[in-house]
Protein backbone atom coordinates (compact mmCIF):
# COMPACT_ATOMS: atom_id res chain seq x y z
CA UNK A 1 0.00 0.00 0.00
CA UNK A 2 0.94 3.34 -1.12
CA UNK A 3 0.37 6.94 0.79
CA UNK A 4 0.88 10.19 -0.14
CA UNK A 5 -0.42 14.12 1.26
CA UNK A 6 -0.86 16.92 -0.36
CA UNK A 7 -2.02 20.54 0.75
CA UNK A 8 -5.22 22.45 -0.94
CA UNK A 9 -5.73 25.98 -0.05
CA UNK A 10 -9.61 26.79 -0.29
CA UNK A 11 -10.70 30.52 -0.93
CA UNK A 12 -13.81 32.07 0.54
CA UNK A 13 -16.15 33.64 -2.12
CA UNK A 14 -16.09 36.62 0.75
CA UNK A 15 -14.33 37.17 4.03
CA UNK A 16 -15.97 35.27 6.85
CA UNK A 17 -15.87 37.10 10.14
CA UNK A 18 -15.98 35.13 13.73
CA UNK A 19 -15.14 36.59 17.34
CA UNK A 20 -11.75 34.91 16.33
CA UNK A 21 -10.91 37.28 13.29
CA UNK A 22 -11.82 37.42 9.73
CA UNK A 23 -11.22 33.83 7.30
CA UNK A 24 -10.26 34.78 3.64
CA UNK A 25 -8.43 31.54 3.17
CA UNK A 26 -8.93 27.65 4.61
CA UNK A 27 -5.67 25.21 4.47
CA UNK A 28 -6.57 21.60 4.25
CA UNK A 29 -4.71 18.61 3.43
CA UNK A 30 -5.85 15.36 1.54
CA UNK A 31 -4.27 11.88 2.16
CA UNK A 32 -4.78 9.01 -0.64
CA UNK A 33 -3.89 5.68 -0.44
CA UNK A 34 -3.29 2.95 -3.15
CA UNK A 35 -3.27 -0.20 -3.10
CA UNK A 36 -3.73 -3.22 -6.08
CA UNK A 37 -5.18 -0.51 -8.29
CA UNK A 38 -8.12 0.45 -5.89
CA UNK A 39 -7.69 4.47 -4.52
CA UNK A 40 -9.31 5.88 -1.18
CA UNK A 41 -9.03 9.68 0.14
CA UNK A 42 -9.29 11.51 2.94
CA UNK A 43 -9.42 14.99 4.12
CA UNK A 44 -7.11 15.92 7.13
CA UNK A 45 -9.25 19.37 8.32
CA UNK A 46 -6.68 21.16 10.38
CA UNK A 47 -8.36 24.85 11.21
CA UNK A 48 -5.37 26.90 12.28
CA UNK A 49 -5.94 29.02 15.69
CA UNK A 50 -8.27 26.38 16.52
CA UNK A 51 -7.28 23.12 16.30
CA UNK A 52 -5.39 20.94 18.95
CA UNK A 53 -2.71 19.90 16.29
CA UNK A 54 -2.17 23.45 14.85
CA UNK A 55 1.28 22.58 15.56
CA UNK A 56 4.59 23.34 13.56
CA UNK A 57 4.91 19.63 13.16
CA UNK A 58 1.90 19.11 11.51
CA UNK A 59 3.25 18.26 7.95
CA UNK A 60 5.80 16.34 9.58
CA UNK A 61 3.59 13.98 11.64
CA UNK A 62 1.12 13.65 8.02
CA UNK A 63 5.04 12.57 6.28
CA UNK A 64 5.35 10.34 8.98
CA UNK A 65 1.87 8.86 8.81
CA UNK A 66 2.36 8.41 5.04
CA UNK A 67 5.88 6.54 5.74
CA UNK A 68 4.19 4.00 7.97
CA UNK A 69 0.57 2.98 6.46
CA UNK A 70 1.91 -0.28 6.27
CA UNK A 71 1.28 -0.59 10.34
CA UNK A 72 -2.76 -0.40 9.56
CA UNK A 73 -5.17 1.93 10.95
CA UNK A 74 -5.64 0.93 14.14
CA UNK A 75 -2.10 1.56 14.71
CA UNK A 76 -1.45 4.50 13.22
CA UNK A 77 -5.21 5.66 14.97
CA UNK A 78 -3.46 4.94 18.26
CA UNK A 79 0.27 6.88 17.59
CA UNK A 80 -1.97 9.86 16.35
CA UNK A 81 -4.03 10.47 19.19
CA UNK A 82 -2.35 14.10 19.36
CA UNK A 83 -3.30 14.76 15.81
CA UNK A 84 -7.01 14.21 15.35
CA UNK A 85 -7.71 15.68 11.68
CA UNK A 86 -4.72 12.96 10.67
CA UNK A 87 -6.89 10.77 12.62
CA UNK A 88 -10.18 11.41 10.88
CA UNK A 89 -7.85 11.80 7.51
CA UNK A 90 -7.03 8.17 7.53
CA UNK A 91 -10.16 6.95 9.02
CA UNK A 92 -11.55 8.58 6.11
CA UNK A 93 -9.04 7.45 3.42
CA UNK A 94 -9.23 3.50 4.64
CA UNK A 95 -12.63 3.50 4.51
CA UNK A 96 -12.77 5.27 0.94
CA UNK A 97 -10.42 2.13 -0.10
CA UNK A 98 -12.03 -0.19 1.08
CA UNK A 99 -15.82 1.10 -0.56
CA UNK A 100 -17.35 0.14 -3.64
CA UNK A 101 -17.31 3.87 -4.91
CA UNK A 102 -14.03 5.64 -2.81
CA UNK A 103 -16.88 8.81 -2.39
CA UNK A 104 -19.52 6.31 -1.04
CA UNK A 105 -18.39 5.63 2.35
CA UNK A 106 -21.52 4.67 3.76
CA UNK A 107 -24.23 3.63 1.72
CA UNK A 108 -27.73 4.57 2.81
CA UNK A 109 -30.66 6.05 1.70
CA UNK A 110 -28.93 9.76 1.67
CA UNK A 111 -26.12 8.32 -0.58
CA UNK A 112 -28.79 6.80 -3.37
CA UNK A 113 -30.58 9.76 -3.06
CA UNK A 114 -33.86 9.18 -1.43
CA UNK A 115 -33.27 11.29 1.67
CA UNK A 116 -31.46 14.01 3.38
CA UNK A 117 -30.72 15.87 6.82
CA UNK A 118 -32.29 19.16 7.88
CA UNK A 119 -29.21 21.68 8.40
CA UNK A 120 -28.76 25.30 9.71
CA UNK A 121 -27.95 28.13 8.14
CA UNK A 122 -25.24 30.11 9.05
CA UNK A 123 -24.94 33.92 9.46
CA UNK A 124 -21.77 35.28 9.53
CA UNK A 125 -20.85 38.34 11.72
CA UNK A 126 -20.46 41.77 9.88
CA UNK A 127 -22.37 44.93 10.24
CA UNK A 128 -26.14 45.33 10.63
CA UNK A 129 -27.11 45.37 7.15
CA UNK A 130 -24.72 42.57 6.10
CA UNK A 131 -25.98 40.43 8.52
CA UNK A 132 -29.11 41.36 7.42
CA UNK A 133 -28.90 40.52 3.93
CA UNK A 134 -27.38 36.84 4.85
CA UNK A 135 -30.70 36.85 7.04
CA UNK A 136 -32.69 37.26 4.25
CA UNK A 137 -31.05 34.68 1.89
CA UNK A 138 -30.95 32.07 4.12
CA UNK A 139 -34.76 32.27 4.96
CA UNK A 140 -35.08 32.74 0.83
CA UNK A 141 -33.87 29.90 0.45
CA UNK A 142 -36.12 27.43 2.93
CA UNK A 143 -34.23 27.36 6.03
CA UNK A 144 -36.17 27.04 9.21
CA UNK A 145 -33.19 26.97 11.65
CA UNK A 146 -30.63 30.07 11.42
CA UNK A 147 -27.48 30.10 13.25
CA UNK A 148 -25.90 33.19 14.50
CA UNK A 149 -22.33 34.57 15.27
CA UNK A 150 -21.96 36.86 18.04
CA UNK A 151 -19.99 38.05 20.36
CA UNK A 152 -17.19 40.25 18.33
CA UNK A 153 -19.62 43.03 17.35
CA UNK A 154 -21.83 45.86 18.97
CA UNK A 155 -24.24 43.51 21.37
CA UNK A 156 -26.65 45.75 21.07
CA UNK A 157 -26.65 45.28 17.36
CA UNK A 158 -26.52 41.80 17.08
CA UNK A 159 -29.50 41.94 19.63
CA UNK A 160 -31.32 44.67 17.33
CA UNK A 161 -31.03 41.50 14.72
CA UNK A 162 -32.51 38.95 16.65
CA UNK A 163 -35.21 41.38 17.34
CA UNK A 164 -35.76 41.79 13.94
CA UNK A 165 -36.51 37.97 12.73
CA UNK A 166 -38.47 37.45 15.88
CA UNK A 167 -40.89 40.16 14.91
CA UNK A 168 -41.54 38.26 11.56
CA UNK A 169 -41.30 35.06 12.93
CA UNK A 170 -41.94 32.80 16.01
CA UNK A 171 -39.96 30.60 17.23
CA UNK A 172 -42.12 27.63 16.14
CA UNK A 173 -41.03 28.77 12.48
CA UNK A 174 -37.71 29.77 12.62
CA UNK A 175 -34.73 28.17 15.03
CA UNK A 176 -32.50 30.34 16.07
CA UNK A 177 -29.30 29.23 17.49
CA UNK A 178 -26.26 31.52 18.12
CA UNK A 179 -22.57 30.79 18.72
CA UNK A 180 -20.04 33.20 20.14
CA UNK A 181 -17.25 31.19 20.10
CA UNK A 182 -15.87 31.86 23.75
CA UNK A 183 -16.52 35.52 23.29
CA UNK A 184 -18.22 36.30 26.96
CA UNK A 185 -16.09 36.81 29.95
CA UNK A 186 -17.71 34.73 33.15
CA UNK A 187 -18.82 38.10 34.96
CA UNK A 188 -20.63 39.71 31.86
CA UNK A 189 -22.05 36.13 30.09
CA UNK A 190 -25.20 36.11 32.83
CA UNK A 191 -26.76 38.94 31.84
CA UNK A 192 -25.62 38.69 28.09
CA UNK A 193 -27.61 35.10 27.93
CA UNK A 194 -30.66 37.06 29.40
CA UNK A 195 -30.52 39.53 27.13
CA UNK A 196 -30.71 36.58 24.64
CA UNK A 197 -33.34 34.89 26.36
CA UNK A 198 -36.05 37.35 25.20
CA UNK A 199 -35.87 35.92 21.77
CA UNK A 200 -36.46 32.19 21.82
CA UNK A 201 -32.79 31.11 21.41
CA UNK A 202 -32.83 27.29 21.13
CA UNK A 203 -29.15 27.20 22.13
CA UNK A 204 -25.80 29.04 22.68
CA UNK A 205 -22.78 27.54 21.58
CA UNK A 206 -19.44 28.18 24.00
CA UNK A 207 -20.41 30.96 25.34
CA UNK A 208 -16.81 30.81 27.65
CA UNK A 209 -13.86 30.66 26.56
CA UNK A 210 -12.48 26.49 26.61
CA UNK A 211 -10.94 25.54 29.73
CA UNK A 212 -13.37 27.14 32.17
CA UNK A 213 -15.05 23.94 33.34
CA UNK A 214 -15.88 25.59 37.02
CA UNK A 215 -17.08 28.85 35.49
CA UNK A 216 -19.24 27.43 32.74
CA UNK A 217 -20.71 24.36 35.17
CA UNK A 218 -21.77 27.16 37.23
CA UNK A 219 -23.54 28.46 34.21
CA UNK A 220 -24.78 25.60 32.49
CA UNK A 221 -26.46 25.19 35.73
CA UNK A 222 -28.16 28.98 35.50
CA UNK A 223 -28.68 29.23 32.43
CA UNK A 224 -31.66 30.89 30.62
CA UNK A 225 -30.58 29.14 27.05
CA UNK A 226 -29.53 25.63 26.23
CA UNK A 227 -25.66 25.77 26.52
CA UNK A 228 -23.45 23.31 23.56
CA UNK A 229 -19.88 23.00 24.45
CA UNK A 230 -17.65 23.27 21.07
CA UNK A 231 -14.20 23.98 21.50
CA UNK A 232 -14.28 22.83 25.06
CA UNK A 233 -14.38 19.40 23.81
CA UNK A 234 -10.90 20.14 21.79
CA UNK A 235 -7.81 18.64 23.17
CA UNK A 236 -9.24 16.44 25.30
CA UNK A 237 -8.44 12.85 24.36
CA UNK A 238 -9.28 10.07 26.85
CA UNK A 239 -12.48 8.84 27.57
CA UNK A 240 -11.42 9.50 31.35
CA UNK A 241 -11.38 13.39 30.72
CA UNK A 242 -14.40 13.04 28.21
CA UNK A 243 -16.46 12.00 31.32
CA UNK A 244 -14.97 14.84 34.16
CA UNK A 245 -15.65 17.08 32.14
CA UNK A 246 -18.94 16.04 31.03
CA UNK A 247 -20.06 15.26 35.08
CA UNK A 248 -18.33 18.68 35.91
CA UNK A 249 -20.11 21.36 33.50
CA UNK A 250 -23.36 19.45 32.62
CA UNK A 251 -24.00 21.38 29.51
CA UNK A 252 -27.25 20.87 28.02
CA UNK A 253 -25.48 20.03 24.10
CA UNK A 254 -22.34 18.92 23.16
CA UNK A 255 -21.50 19.56 19.14
CA UNK A 256 -19.56 17.12 17.25
CA UNK A 257 -16.93 18.40 14.77
CA UNK A 258 -15.06 15.12 13.55
CA UNK A 259 -11.92 16.60 12.44
CA UNK A 260 -11.10 18.09 15.63
CA UNK A 261 -12.07 15.31 18.03
CA UNK A 262 -10.62 11.98 16.44
CA UNK A 263 -13.07 11.32 13.12
CA UNK A 264 -15.93 9.03 13.63
CA UNK A 265 -14.66 6.94 16.15
CA UNK A 266 -13.76 9.79 18.66
CA UNK A 267 -16.90 11.50 17.85
CA UNK A 268 -18.84 8.41 18.55
CA UNK A 269 -16.91 7.91 21.64
CA UNK A 270 -18.62 11.89 22.74
CA UNK A 271 -21.98 10.72 21.49
CA UNK A 272 -22.17 7.12 24.16
CA UNK A 273 -20.92 9.23 26.97
CA UNK A 274 -23.67 11.97 26.06
CA UNK A 275 -26.35 9.63 25.71
CA UNK A 276 -25.60 8.22 28.87
CA UNK A 277 -26.02 11.83 30.56
CA UNK A 278 -28.74 12.44 28.74
CA UNK A 279 -26.87 15.32 27.17
CA UNK A 280 -28.14 16.63 24.05
CA UNK A 281 -25.53 16.61 20.66
CA UNK A 282 -25.58 17.60 16.77
CA UNK A 283 -22.99 17.06 14.43
CA UNK A 284 -21.14 20.20 12.48
CA UNK A 285 -18.79 20.23 9.97
CA UNK A 286 -15.17 22.49 10.91
CA UNK A 287 -14.75 23.89 7.21
CA UNK A 288 -13.65 20.98 5.48
CA UNK A 289 -13.69 21.33 1.57
CA UNK A 290 -16.61 19.02 0.11
CA UNK A 291 -15.03 15.64 0.07
CA UNK A 292 -14.43 16.36 4.05
CA UNK A 293 -18.26 17.44 4.24
CA UNK A 294 -19.22 14.60 2.03
CA UNK A 295 -17.65 11.92 4.79
CA UNK A 296 -19.28 13.73 7.36
CA UNK A 297 -22.51 14.37 6.19
CA UNK A 298 -22.58 10.46 5.34
CA UNK A 299 -21.78 9.10 8.63
CA UNK A 300 -24.26 11.50 10.30
CA UNK A 301 -26.73 10.27 8.16
CA UNK A 302 -26.42 7.09 9.68
CA UNK A 303 -26.61 8.06 13.31
CA UNK A 304 -30.54 9.04 12.92
CA UNK A 305 -29.85 12.48 14.33
CA UNK A 306 -32.30 14.77 15.86
CA UNK A 307 -32.78 18.49 14.78
CA UNK A 308 -30.61 20.13 11.98
CA UNK A 309 -26.99 19.47 11.71
CA UNK A 310 -24.52 22.33 10.93
CA UNK A 311 -23.01 20.68 7.36
CA UNK A 312 -23.66 23.61 5.26
CA UNK A 313 -20.54 24.82 4.48
CA UNK A 314 -19.74 23.52 1.24
CA UNK A 315 -20.86 26.25 -0.58
CA UNK A 316 -18.24 28.89 1.24
CA UNK A 317 -15.91 28.37 -1.75
CA UNK A 318 -15.02 29.79 -4.99
CA UNK A 319 -12.46 26.75 -5.78
CA UNK A 320 -14.19 23.41 -3.58
CA UNK A 321 -14.55 20.34 -5.15
CA UNK A 322 -17.57 19.40 -7.41
CA UNK A 323 -19.54 16.99 -5.66
CA UNK A 324 -22.75 15.30 -5.60
CA UNK A 325 -23.83 17.48 -2.29
CA UNK A 326 -26.73 19.81 -2.80
CA UNK A 327 -28.50 22.29 -0.46
CA UNK A 328 -32.06 22.60 -0.84
CA UNK A 329 -35.16 24.18 1.39
CA UNK A 330 -32.67 23.93 4.28
CA UNK A 331 -31.26 20.29 3.72
CA UNK A 332 -28.39 18.66 2.40
CA UNK A 333 -28.89 15.87 -0.14
CA UNK A 334 -26.72 13.61 -2.62
CA UNK A 335 -27.42 13.48 -6.06
CA UNK A 336 -25.64 11.19 -7.14
CA UNK A 337 -26.07 11.89 -11.12
CA UNK A 338 -23.42 14.28 -10.32
CA UNK A 339 -19.99 13.99 -10.77
CA UNK A 340 -17.04 14.56 -8.31
CA UNK A 341 -14.47 16.26 -9.49
CA UNK A 342 -10.55 14.16 -9.61
CA UNK A 343 -8.11 15.62 -7.14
Amino acid sequence: MKATYSQYILDFKQASGTSRGVLKQKETWFIKLEDQGEWGIGECGILRGLSCDDRPDYEEKLQWACDHIHLGFEVLYSELKEFPSIQMGLETAFLSLTSKDPYCLFPSKFTNSKDSLPINGLIWMGDHAFMLKQLEQKLAAGFDCIKMKVGALDFDQELALLKTIRERFSKDEIVLRVDANGAFSPDEAPSKLDALAAFDIHSIEQPLQAGQWEAMATLCNNTPIPIALDEELIGVFDTSQKQALLDEIKPQYIILKPSFIGGFRGSQDWIDLANARKIGWWVTSALESNVGLNAITQWTFTLSPKGPQGLGTGSLYTNNIDSPLVVENGYIGYDKTRNWNTI
